[in-house]
């Protein structure tokens, strides 16, 4: 087997050929309605807005910063604008039961005609009726109450007078009330002289005041009844006049909303509250005349134009009281107190009857927020409910609204990993949310795709009001669209991110006084970005230059290697290489990992250095246990490790101490190991190769350097410039593998050997030397019994240059 060829300079890097894009600018391309490479979520999501049946509201997902907000937003605003405008919606008071408002629906438009009748309608209450009662026809049959009252009294006096008179006694009026006294000649018999009079003609007078008295008290308890009669006949006159004041204006409305029941009821109750209440208008008491007509207000809850089809809303703060509604209250006299005037609607309510967005992490760390978003999808209705009512406490005075008909299509962004524990642990989501519109992370890249991706930055820079770009701007969009993809045959589905470089690249234009965004642009905003993101990187360079962190970068050294590691800090990463060292001696077979065993690698890194350990012994120790004891380490690394891309690092490192066979640290590997030997492909691989080459250019580069990778890698190269020039040069190379014996023969300078018949490698290969060190391994471990071999390792790094 021989050592890997480098790879071509046309292999690091797939160049977009500005000349068959067919285009000079993209003001010449006709934009699009819909992303490219999105077709599967697309259908999701037609059919989960189209469906009408409970429970198909939609979940999409996909990586967070992909622009879902925006394309969502857009694709349902299209849509919505076709679909019907939904209702209008008001509370109204309900006279009976006060802290239970009533719902009202009407026509979409009618909301605010009918808000204003009813403040119309108030403002004549407020002169009409005070008008109404000082007219000269009310005075006067009030008057005319009055005087028959005052005549009835009158007559029925009269009459007792007269009997009186009969009896030669008299009615008289005293202070105290009304009484009798006896006449003779005319004359009142004043009570020394009754006292005088003869015994028979006292007790005639006596007999008679008696019947007399009797006879009054008969009419005194009349006066009540008949001033209650003419009571009655007051209000019965206060009705006709309020009726006369305000009915045919009420008419008016129950003849223009006669097609509304609730409004037609709420008209009637509205006219016997005001027949009620109206000496409450009377009395001139403007606190509680202002009161009495809050009470006849509309509260307009929803109000929406005709013309604007099904609203779209996004809730950026999805809060219980935010998304289901709330209810505000007052302060009168020391007291909170509410009424229906102050209930306020939530994004349900403004979204119902089209879309409402929200963002799932959001909602899921709002308190409540989740539940009642659940509750109210389940329920099919918008109850608005405080806080304290849900924990089922509360100590002021609160209403409970008559719930909304729910017509609401619900739609969650989030990621993957949000949606698939939503799906497990939550037994109401696959309820609720029944359609996944799973977006594209990225497509394929071909001549067809590279135009429709044209179109999008020709669609994003009409949506922003940016300058179009050229058709060298738009090749280095798409080779940068490959990059963001990690992959030179897809690209980067698009999203916040190239929107964001658009931007960039035009304010760049704007300070050329460009009228077009050219490639230079494209490039200043992309390297700005990295500028702006690399502090760290520079830092950890430094660190390299300086001696600090201790990489190799020339020469030949055993039981050490360059491994490639990403750091990733948001939404930038970085690559740098790691020293791996290896330690071997004679003992039991154990493979130490000093990262796990100081719980600082990850379960993933764990499972590479066990494939590894495998892959040593099935190679070397078919049939038995390897007397070895060995070890393996990542050098001044001090946060977690995790991953298995360093596997292959990890085993040539362990060759190169086991059988003391130098490796050349010009090189750096980077590759993931199964047990067959064979080299798997690795993330961020891009990162690594220009990582490594940095550390190498800063300390100059000898023309010796380069990086290993997987062959299954190659495809996913889309190296910067620099690094493509120093290729060009010579002076860097890329190197292939698909064995990890081609990378011992490339580190090594040496062939792997192969075994043959008997089970023996070639003298002087890299295996016959690991093969020979195991076998002093298990003589030493022989000689001393099973005991530990000892403290110190029987293989430490040695340089040889």
């Amino acid at each position: 087997m021989a050592a890997p060829e480098p790879l071509s300079l046309e292999r690091l890097y797939r160049v977009c050929d500005p000349e068959q894009l067919g285009f000079r600018t993209t003001e010449e391309l006709a934009g699009m309605d819909r992303p490219p490479g999105q077709e599967r979520a697309l259908e999701a999501m037609d059919l989960g807005a189209n469906m009408r049946a409970p429970g198909f509201n939609l979940f999409v997902m996909g990586p967070e910063g992909d622009g879902k907000l925006e394309m969502v937003q857009r694709l349902l605003a299209e849509r919505a604008a076709r679909e019907p405008t939904p209702s209008d919606w008001c509370y109204l008071n309900n006279f009976d039961e006060p802290t239970q408002p009533r719902l009202l629906r009407l026509p979409p438009g009618q909301g605010a005609r009918w808000r204003h009748d009813l403040e119309q309608l108030i403002e004549e209450l407020r002169s009409t009726i005070p008008a109404t009662f000082e007219s000269d026809e009310y005075q006067n049959r009030l008057q005319e109450l009055q005087q028959q009252l005052n005549r009835r009294q009158r007559e029925a006096f009269e009459t007792i007078q007269k009997e009186a008179e009969q009896y030669d006694v008299t009615l008289l009026q005293t202070p105290s009330g009304f009484s009798f006294a006896p006449v003779k000649d005319g004359e009142v018999i004043e009570p020394e002289q009754f006292q005088q009079l003869p015994d028979e003609e006292r007790k005639r007078y006596q007999e008679a005041i008696e019947f007399l008295q009797e006879r009054l008290q008969s009419v005194v308890q009349q006066i009540p009844k008949w001033r209650k009669e003419i009571q009655q006949q007051v209000r019965k006159l206060n009705e006709e006049m309020t009726l006369l004041a305000v009915g045919q204006r009420i008419q008016e409305l129950r003849q223009r909303y006669g097609e509304l029941p609730v409004a037609a009821a709420h008209l009637d109750a509205i006219r016997n509250d005001i027949i009620e209440h109206v000496d409450a208008f009377r009395s001139g008491e403007q606190d509680h005349v202002e009161y009495i007509l809050g009470r006849y207000r509309a509260n307009l809850l929803l109000a929406h134009d005709p013309a604007d089809g099904a609203p779209v809303v996004y809730e950026d703060m999805p809060t219980h009281q935010r998304l289901v509604g709330r209810t505000e209250h007052h302060v009168h006299q020391g007291a909170l107190l509410t009424d229906f005037n102050l209930i306020r609607p939530g994004s349900l309510h403004q979204a119902n009857g089209g879309y409402l967005v929200v963002d799932a992490h959001r909602i899921l760390t709002q308190p409540l927020a989740w539940p009642s978003l659940k509750r109210t999808l389940s329920a099919g209705e918008i109850r608005i409910e405080s806080l304290e009512q849900v924990h089922g406490f509360w100590t002021t005075v609160t209403l409970e609204p008559e719930p909304m008909p729910l017509r609401t299509k619900v739609v969650l962004l989030g990621d993957r990993m949000v949606y698939y524990l939503l799906s497990a642990y939550d037994p109401d989501f696959p309820e609720l949310f029944k359609v996944e519109a799973d977006l594209e992370d990225d497509l394929p890249r071909d001549t067809e795709t590279q135009q429709l991706y044209a179109r999008m930055l020709a669609t994003l820079v009409r949506q922003r009001r940016l300058r179009h770009l050229d058709r060298f701007a738009v090749a280095r969009v798409i080779e940068h669209g490959s990059r963001m993809a990690d992959d030179s045959e897809r690209l980067a589905a698009g999203g916040r991110a190239i929107t964001d470089l658009l931007q960039e690249a035009d304010h760049y234009a704007t300070g050329d006084g460009a009228e077009i965004i050219g490639q230079d642009h494209i490039e200043r905003a992309l390297a700005a970005q990295e500028r702006r993101a690399g502090r760290i990187r520079d830092r950890s360079q430094e660190t390299i230059e300086r001696g600090t962190l201790v990489i190799h970068t020339e020469g030949h050294h055993t039981a050490s290697v360059n491994g490639l590691s990403v750091l990733q800090l948001g939404d930038f990463g970085f690559g740098r290489p790691t020293r791996i060292t290896a330690t071997a001696r004679p003992g039991r077979g154990q493979l130490v990992d000093i990262e796990r065993e100081a719980k600082l690698g990850g379960k993933i890194h764990s499972k590479g250095v066990m494939i590894l350990s495998r892959f040593l012994a099935s190679r070397f120790a078919p049939e038995g246990d390897l007397s070895l004891s060995a070890s393996l380490a990542f050098e001044q690394s001090y946060g977690g490790i995790d991953g298995d891309s360093a596997s292959v690092a990890e085993l040539c490192a362990l060759f190169s101490a086991i059988g003391r066979v130098p490796l050349d640290h010009g090189i750096a590997v980077t590759g993931s190991l199964n047990q067959l030997g064979e080299v798997q492909a690795v993330g961020g691989v891009n990162e690594k190769i220009e990582g490594f080459f940095e550390v190498c250019r800063r300390r100059g580069l000898t023309g010796q350097q380069g990086v290993a990778l997987p062959a299954t890698n190659v495809p996913h190269l889309m190296l910067r410039q620099e690094v493509r020039d120093a290729v060009a040069a010579g002076q860097f190379h890329i190197y292939p593998l698909s064995r990890v014996d081609e990378a011992l023969e490339l580190l090594t300078g040496l062939p792997a050997g192969v075994c043959d018949d008997a089970g023996e490698y070639p003298q002087g290969s890299v295996n016959r030397a690991v093969a020979d060190r195991l076998v002093q391994f298990a003589k030493s471990q022989r000689r001393r019994g099973d005991g530990d071999a000892g403290d110190t390792p029987d293989t430490a790094e040695d340089d040889d240059d």
